[in-house]
Parts: structure tokens; C-alpha cells; sequence
């Protein structure tokens, strides 16, 4: 009979876990990815921009549209959702681009800037 301990699976996974968040920390050290896993180049940030515009539109028109339907005062209902899904979606914009809606609890530090817009400390 072997007296040796049987090998810890959970060890071993938690071993190999470590190892993957180590390599994945490494290149948002180095400056080359992002703290926030949210997608920094200029693709990303413009389909990013084109999809919360069209989204907030279609919600909203499509709520009106709904709405008319059921009431019976059509096109009211869809015009005035028409542009509150366009003040959501210009101000869903806005937030993307100066990177108020990045994630939940997501607090900047002091000193940090923000894509078009920079830090004025006196």
C-alpha cells in the first residue's frame, strides 16, 4: 500500500487559477490592456456608440408604437418615445465617451483623465 496523500484536485486547480489571473494582470501592468476589461480602441468605442444610439431609438419607438396600438392614438404615443429614445440614447453616448458607465461601483481616482476631457487641479 501507497501511505502517500492522494493529490489535492482543488489544490491543483487553484494553482492553475492563480497562474491565469498572474498572466492576465501582467499586460495591464505593462500599459497594454485595460483595467476595466471594457475595450479601448476606436472600434470598440464607436460600434459601442452606434449600438446604444439605434437601441435606445428601437426601444423607444417600439414602446410607442405599442402604446398607440393599444390606445388607439396613433402616432402620439410613438413620437413622444421617439425622442425620449433619443435623449436615452445621446445620453447613453455621453456616457460612454467620457466613461461615466463602465462598470457597477466603477469610482475614478483623483488624478485620472477621461477620453475628452482632462483633469484641471489647481
Amino acid at each position: 500500500m501507497d501511505e502517500r496523500e492522494p493529490a489535492d484536485p482543488l489544490k491543483a486547480l487553484g494553482e492553475r487559477l492563480e497562474k491565469a489571473r498572474r498572466g492576465r494582470e501582467e499586460p495591464a501592468a505593462t500599459g497594454g490592456g485595460s483595467r476595466t476589461g471594457v475595450p479601448q480602441n476606436a472600434l470598440g468605442l464607436a460600434l459601442r456608440i452606434g449600438l446604444e444610439l439605434v437601441s435606445a431609438l428601437v426601444v423607444g419607438v417600439g414602446i410607442g408604437w405599442l402604446i398607440d396600438r393599444w390606445l388607439g392614438t396613433r402616432p402620439w404615443a410613438m413620437v413622444v418615445f421617439f425622442f425620449l429614445g433619443a435623449a436615452a440614447g445621446m445620453l447613453n453616448v455621453y456616457r460612454a465617451i467620457n466613461g461615466l458607465g463602465l462598470a457597477a461601483g466603477y469610482r475614478r481616482t483623483p488624478g485620472e483623465k477621461t477620453a475628452g476631457r482632462e483633469s484641471h487641479e489647481d
